[in-house]
């Protein structure tokens, strides 16, 4: 049977990502994600599912396919509910989303440029960050490791510890098998260059990306540097999409909040078909 549904495609800092408007069965929802994400569908790097809140106060709730937090996910739906607003350009709103793997409401402002959005949300804080060393083929691997409630992410100086991306994939396929964890994310960072090339791999899907850009990971950057620093940051990340901002506060000896902020489009808005032939159409992005 092939079924029709609305999406939403953003685009935050090149992050391609699929917002699915209709309310479908979440036992649906890994099927009709790998499909949409495919070359020969609409293609994106991730996609979640949008649902009319239970609870007044809130936006929308967000679900992301693999049950993961994605950061770049609930900027694209803030600025896709701020575009049903009809903003001036400069002028903001703001707005709270329930979003899948964080267990605080995601607060973001949303404001209208020429023809994007600025999109801010504040991140989940994790519930540590440190710094290990691991063995990994054959050698000793100095890594930051910044941890939330199902997922980790890993932080590898590859000025320091120079890793291919192949030994990357690897190792975050292992390390998703081992600890059952539902997202496991490795950040390549380049200090001297503000740089990092992202990699996430979602066991539950067997997706396994680098990401064009990656505000969950930016978020879990920000954390660990600060950690590092003992010291609030406030720094742009280039990543191959474009640069996403974070923004770090300390708080005596933790981290006191984490927000994420960058540019967002819409590319476009329409009805996508899916399981059986796939087809789809799409209206012209804003």
């Amino acid at each position: 049977m092939i079924q029709e549904v609305d999406f939403v495609k953003c685009c935050p800092a090149n992050n391609m990502t699929i917002l699915v408007m209709s309310e479908l069965p979440a036992e649906q929802r890994s099927r009709i994600a790998s499909q949409m994400m495919n070359y020969g569908h609409l293609y994106a790097e991730q996609v979640g599912f949008v649902e009319k809140p239970a609870r007044p106060g809130f936006a929308a709730k967000l679900h992301m396919a693999g049950g993961e937090f994605c950061g770049n996910a609930s900027l694209a739906l803030a600025a896709s509910l701020a575009s049903e607003r009809s903003l001036s350009t400069g002028e903001s709103m703001q707005l709270t989303l329930i979003v899948s793997g964080s267990e605080h409401p995601v607060s973001c402002r949303v404001q209208k440029l020429d023809k994007d959005y600025w999109c801010e949300a504040g991140m989940p804080v994790p519930i540590s960050a440190e710094t290990a060393v691991i063995p990994f083929e054959g050698a000793l691997l100095e890594l930051g490791i910044v941890r939330y409630g199902g997922s980790f992410h890993l932080i590898i100086d590859i000025e320091r510890f120079g890793i291919e991306r192949a030994a990357a994939e690897r190792l975050a396929k292992l390390l998703g098998i081992a600890s059952g964890a539902n997202l496991v994310g490795v950040m390549l960072y380049r200090p001297s260059a503000g740089e990092m090339a992202p990699l996430i791999f979602i066991p539950s899907l067997d997706s396994l990306v680098w990401e064009q850009g990656c505000g969950s990971g930016t978020a879990s950057l920000g954390c660990y540097l600060a950690w590092i620093a003992r010291a609030a940051i406030d720094t742009p990340v280039r990543q191959p999409g474009g640069i996403i901002q974070v923004s770090v506060s300390w708080d005596s000896e933790s981290i006191g909040g984490v927000t994420i902020g960058t540019a967002v489009g819409i590319v476009a808005r329409g009805k996508a078909y899916v399981e059986g032939t796939v087809h789809y159409s799409m209206q012209g992005g804003l």
